[in-house]
């Protein structure tokens, strides 16, 4: 890392893993950069112990389980201006500090910053949104591990992660959605920085949107934004999946009855 990029860098990492109890991980996240002065808030859902040689990073250890837990914790214990939310699985290119400090520079109304992720190909990890200002639309294409913010503004509007979506929670996935949907209905101003941060690998939960698990959650998401619409939506969701041959004709019956399910699931827990 980059020591006249940091220097005076109010930037902090707020990084989410489960089990942990040695520093090996974090050495791996940041093997293409020089050298780690930026301050780091890891939280670990663990029992282990987990201890750091590093006087840089703090360690909030907890029991509670799912990621939309860990990331409201890590907010809610973060202390620098600008936050960068982080997995315990990503690999930051040797400039992402500096690239996340232009840009909160250069968009001084900025809430949220969002980037871009490659993978392990050197290929972009999703298809991106060409946009500058984020929409309902756009934020559907953004990990969560490529949003960073500031952090008066997200604990000023009470932004938080919906515990019941997420890995690890009911619904496996969609929190990163909620996240930005409810700085959206806040009217905070989310933008896209169209420069890639970090290395993911190409295989990802919320990219598998045909498994049942993930059809479940987003018919979950539709019910909470469209109410009784949810069921349209649903259908249309399905015959999308179906274009893009993430399933088959004859799953068509069977993917609509789970998200159904995952209605129905969502419609209990209200």
């Amino acid at each position: 890392m980059n020591n006249a990029a940091n220097k005076n860098a109010s930037l902090e990492i707020l990084v989410s893993t489960k089990g942990q109890d040695n520093a090996d991980f974090i050495n791996r996240m940041f093997k293409n950069c020089s050298d780690i002065k930026l301050p780091v808030l890891i939280v670990n859902q663990s029992k282990k112990k987990l201890n750091f040689p590093q006087n840089n990073c703090r360690v909030k250890s907890t029991n509670e389980i799912g990621l939309s837990n860990s990331r409201n914790l890590a907010i809610n214990n973060s202390k620098e201006e600008i936050c960068l939310l982080s997995d315990d699985d990503v690999i930051y290119c040797s400039d992402f500090v500096e690239t996340i400090k232009n840009s909160f520079t250069k968009n001084k109304d900025a809430d949220i910053i969002t980037y871009q992720a490659s993978n392990e190909l050197g290929e972009p990890f999703k298809d991106y949104p060409r946009i500058k200002t984020h929409n309902k639309r756009s934020i559907s294409m953004i990990n969560s591990f490529l949003i960073a913010f500031r952090r008066d503004s997200v604990i000023k509007n009470k932004i938080q992660f919906d515990s019941k979506f997420g890995l690890g929670s009911t619904f496996e996935t969609g929190d990163e959605y909620i996240f930005l949907m409810n700085a959206l209905e806040k009217k905070l101003n989310i933008i896209h920085c169209p420069k890639v941060i970090l290395l993911h690998k190409s295989i990802s939960s919320g990219q598998v949107v045909g498994k049942d698990k993930i059809i479940f959650a987003r018919a979950a998401i539709f019910y909470k934004y469209y109410g009784t619409l949810s069921y349209l939506k649903l259908f249309h969701h399905i015959i999308l999946l179906l274009n893009i041959k993430a399933i088959v004709f004859g799953d068509i019956f069977l993917k609509y009855k789970i998200g159904l399910k995952g209605i129905k699931k969502y419609k209990s827990m209200l």
